[in-house]
């Protein structure tokens, strides 16, 4: 389903990923444990809500190519991002919703593989993509994450 979301902005923690060779998997799964183990979540004031927001942005090229992956918050404005953290405009626009149903991150890295194989078909824009970790993405095997992608 293709919905227009407004502009909004991210404050969080980030890394430099591809997917090539699954290098993703590893440095996502280094950046969520820096998340929660120095609780970087409470470091940020002004968050928007308690929901978590896994950013995929500054691609290089497509999804074979380089980009930044953040995670952090919602955030009213940029003003106080603190100190060791990335704030991020991410631009509003035509967005492709898809829910990840299951046991995480498995069911997150499916849903990556199969967006994967559908990427002619998506018609992309690669300016950002982001998951949203609310209350259903820690119920066991019937978790829900839901993935925002970028669409033209």
């Amino acid at each position: 389903m293709k919905q227009q979301l407004k502009t909004f902005y991210i404050v969080g923690i980030a890394t430099e990923s591809t997917n090539n060779d699954e290098k993703s998997i590893e440095d996502m799964g280094k950046l969520w444990s820096k998340f929660y183990s120095e609780k970087i979540s409470s470091k940020i004031t002004n968050k928007l809500s308690s929901d978590v927001y896994s950013v995929f942005t500054n691609y290089e090229s497509d999804y074979t190519g380089n980009y930044t992956a953040i995670i952090g918050h919602r955030v009213n404005n940029l003003e106080n991002v603190p100190t060791g953290m990335i704030g991020k405009k991410i631009s509003g626009g035509k967005y492709k919703k898809i829910i990840a149903k299951g046991k995480m991150p498995d069911a997150i890295v499916a849903a990556w593989k199969q967006i994967w194989s559908k990427d002619n078909e998506l018609s992309r824009s690669y300016k950002a993509d982001f998951e949203v970790y609310g209350i259903k993405s820690q119920q066991g095997d019937s978790s829900e994450v839901e993935i925002y992608l970028g669409v033209n």
